[in-house]
């Protein structure tokens, strides 16, 4: 019996397979942590842009226009990033490079803006361009780490690294009502400081992690590359047209209607302990859903979501009091988190190889959802009262209509696969 144990634990197949589950912790982990410093320091942003703002000069009117550039900013350049990403990955340390010297410009940048703004008037062009070059340089820390990840990464790790990575945005989410409440009053230089240090130290670890992928620490030798056909690019476009009206139908429901639907069982102070409700949901439901992803593919989990998700948002929008309409909202969470897990590993999966350029275009889709949702809430949509019916059915729509295309696309490729068509028809 001790022969055995002996050998078992010797055996190189075990130890690689222990190390590769290290290595997979510890890149998750740290991808969550950059993911949940970089929306941590875009909620101090949101919450001091207006005081900066009035600081130098600015009307309130421009917070709101500076908030619609900025996510029509993250539409081009999310995108662009991503490109560059599959440009640069082939030459070793390249891209940690670029990344971390654009993210100390980033962090130089954000750090200025409330110095900037105690100089008063005469400094509103250097804060607005300042807050350029914040938004520009930022995109460098969404898609390209996740585009490593696609590169070189072994493909069944994708779905939890994914999880863990957008555990740092949903931690994040759940912590912002909190954060905005805790800093409104207090010294805007304070947690600028703060948020620029720990996120800058964190950027910097970003050559660890692209030689850890490259070592093949966390890639399988045997891994080589699907032969894709032409029809995987229509079903990236398809995917990222789906991802955009999924995004839609998230921010019409959490940023607008929310709120609102709980206040009709609560009061506002209540909200900041209601809100999060969403985000918890969204964190406990990746896990399970990271498993499902790696056995039956991203699209599927995508779509059986998406239809979760709507029958959520209906049984919050007619529930007859604050424990069901509670009970529907971490539903509606749950299912938005294994929608953006799964997204991550279904982009990778149709990407073909460009695995940042299909990133890019998905946080495209998201920042321009976010666009669309500051535009309705600032051009008064929400409060006018013809609009009501619109602005209660398009999150339901929106979530129902793509998830049910992109289960149809997910179930029919499973059939062929399991008919022993081409390998590159496997579940996605």
């Amino acid at each position: 019996m001790s022969v055995v144990k002996t050998a078992e634990r010797s055996d190189p197949a075990n130890t690689r397979e222990t190390a590769v589950a290290g290595g997979n912790g510890k890149v998750g982990v740290y991808l969550a942590l950059l993911q949940l410093f970089f929306t941590l320091g875009w909620t101090v942003y949101v919450v001091y842009l207006p005081q900066l703002a009035a600081k130098v000069g600015l009307p309130p009117g421009a917070v709101v226009v500076i908030l619609l550039v900025d996510q029509a900013v993250f539409t081009i350049t999310d995108t662009l990033m991503g490109i560059a990403a599959d440009r640069m990955t082939p030459i070793v340390g390249r891209l940690s490079r670029v990344v971390i010297w654009l993210t100390v410009v980033s962090c130089a940048a954000f750090l200025a803006l409330p110095f900037v703004a105690e100089l008063g008037p005469d400094a509103k062009i250097v804060l607005i361009a300042l807050t350029m070059t914040w938004v520009v340089t930022s995109s460098a820390l969404r898609a390209p780490p996740l585009a490593l990840l696609g590169k070189f990464a072994a493909k069944p790790s994708i779905p939890i690294l994914s999880c863990l990575t957008m555990l740092g945005y949903g931690i994040a989410g759940a912590i912002s009502p909190y954060l905005g409440v805790v800093l409104r009053n207090h010294d805007p230089r304070i947690p600028f400081v703060i948020s620029t240090v720990v996120l800058l130290l964190t950027a910097l670890s970003m050559s660890w992690i692209e030689r850890r992928l490259r070592e093949g620490k966390l890639s399988a030798p045997e891994r080589t590359p699907l032969a894709v056909p032409k029809s995987w690019g229509v079903l990236a476009l398809v995917f990222i047209a789906a991802m955009l009206v999924l995004a839609l139908g998230y921010q019409l429901h959490f940023s607008v209607n929310s709120a609102q639907l709980f206040l009709r069982f609560a009061k506002q102070p209540d909200l900041q302990w209601l809100m999060p409700v969403y985000w918890i949901g969204f964190n406990i439901a990746m896990f399970p859903a990271s498993f499902i992803t790696r056995r039956l593919g991203g699209l599927l989990v995508i779509g059986c979501a998406g239809l979760l998700g709507a029958g959520a948002v209906f049984g919050m929008e007619n529930a007859a009091g604050l424990n069901t309409m509670i009970a529907m909202q971490f539903l509606a969470g749950a299912a938005w988190g294994c929608i953006l897990m799964s997204a991550v590993a279904a982009a990778i999966a149709v990407s073909g190889g460009a695995e940042g350029k299909v990133l890019g275009l998905m946080f495209s889709a998201l920042a321009l959802a976010t666009f669309a949702r500051i535009a309705a809430v600032s051009g008064g949509l929400t409060k006018n009262a013809a609009y009501e019916a619109l602005l209660q059915w398009t999150p339901i729509l929106c979530w129902a209509l793509a998830g049910a295309a992109l289960l149809f696309i997910a179930v029919a490729r499973l059939r062929k696969w399991r008919d022993g068509a081409d390998p590159a028809d496997a579940p996605v």
